[in-house]
């Protein structure tokens, strides 16, 4: 047993070192720095930081270099860093109508307050690859565009002068911390849905726009911006600023019937996410807005994305690469004792024996 323990351990150390080289590449080329992944791969960058609930774009960076590009691999280690770091207490609530959009679109109203700020998007580019960046050519510089209004309000604002959109529900509670405390149900519903995975979020919102949940959308309003991150000092007896983040913001507005106790009105999808984060805000704001079918006195059409207990369970890339990945760890035992079992009931049948499998 001995040996076969230390035989394991030294495999491991080997296969360390050999994935180090092979992180590494050839050693011929330029090694890749941190920093340039941080400015060139920006959008790898905040996908990272998302989903690995820690807004640190240098940490993010390093931890796509260390996975070789393997983005979950990086949420991962971000996560897994996460969990060393003390908690100096709770920031105020951002105000994202204060934001300093560098993006803001809407696709319900043409016309509206700050106008619309296309901003850095590949929405309106052709899908041709750019041999041009092979040869290290730069693009020109982008035309400066017209500072947008320090104060952004909302588009969803416009709907609720009138009526035709739901309140969003307010709530001076303090939420309890996903990032700290299993998810349990009734469960913090945007809190699991801004740090889940990209694609898993994207197929849930997919299915609902084929009719699966019943939620047509449209985009009330995205915008990308940065905003002020203040927390409270007792000491001081005010708040500070105490940094500056992007985030993301989508809000949808959904077609919605009304009630026996409530007037026909938009509804409205909600996400929030770090970074620029175009489609997974957009993903979630879809999700988020299916699987209130239950608040809204909805019918359930038993589509997956209405089934929140599915969706919030299964939506963490970390918990499902986690268990996905532990099958092809050493099952030895488990497996011998399954095949003794089968091999048991084929006698007890009267199966044809045959040569028996290797051990």
């Amino acid at each position: 047993m001995y040996v076969t323990v230390k035989g394991g351990e030294r495999a491991i150390e080997n296969a360390h070192a050999w994935l180090g080289e092979e992180r590494r590449g050839d050693p011929q080329i330029a090694a890749v720095s941190p920093a340039q992944i941080r400015e060139q791969l920006s959008l790898a960058v905040h996908r990272v930081m998302a989903e690995g609930s820690l807004y640190d774009s240098d940490l993010a960076a390093l931890a796509i270099k260390q996975a070789r590009g393997d983005l979950i691999e990086a949420i991962f280690l971000i996560r897994a860093y996460r969990t060393t770091l003390p908690r100096l207490g709770p920031s105020v609530p951002v105000d994202t109508a204060r934001m300093h959009c560098e993006r803001r679109i809407s696709a319900t109203f043409r016309e509206v307050p700050g106008g619309q700020v296309l901003g850095p998007t590949f929405d309106y580019t052709h899908w041709l690859v750019d041999f041009q960046l092979a040869a290290d050519g730069e693009a020109p510089p982008a035309p400066t565009a017209d500072p947008v209004p320090e104060a952004t309000p909302h588009v969803t604002g416009f709907l609720n002068r009138e009526g035709l959109i739901e309140e969003a529900p307010p709530s001076d509670a303090a939420p309890p911390d996903l990032t700290r405390e299993p998810l349990e149900f009734p469960a913090l519903r945007l809190q699991a849905l801004t740090r889940s995975d990209e694609g898993f979020s994207l197929g849930m919102a997919y299915s609902t726009q084929r009719g699966h949940a019943r939620t047509h959308a449209f985009v009330g309003e995205l915008r990308i911006g940065a905003v002020t991150v203040e927390m409270e000092i007792p000491e001081l007896g005010f708040a500070i600023e105490i940094a500056e983040i992007t985030l993301t913001e989508s809000e949808t507005v959904n077609q919605f019937q009304g009630s026996k106790t409530k007037p026909a009105q938009f509804t409205r999808g909600y996400a929030l996410v770090f970074g620029q984060s175009e489609r997974k805000s957009i993903s979630m704001a879809l999700v988020d807005r299916a699987l209130r079918w239950e608040e809204l006195g909805e019918d359930n059409l038993g589509a997956p994305a209405q089934n929140a207990e599915f969706v919030l369970s299964h939506a963490d890339s970390i918990q499902a690469t986690g268990f996905l990945e532990h099958i092809k760890l050493p099952h030895y035992v488990d497996f011998q004792s399954e095949l003794e079992l089968l091999r048991k009931l084929r006698r007890a049948a009267g199966a044809a024996p045959r040569q028996e499998a290797a051990e």
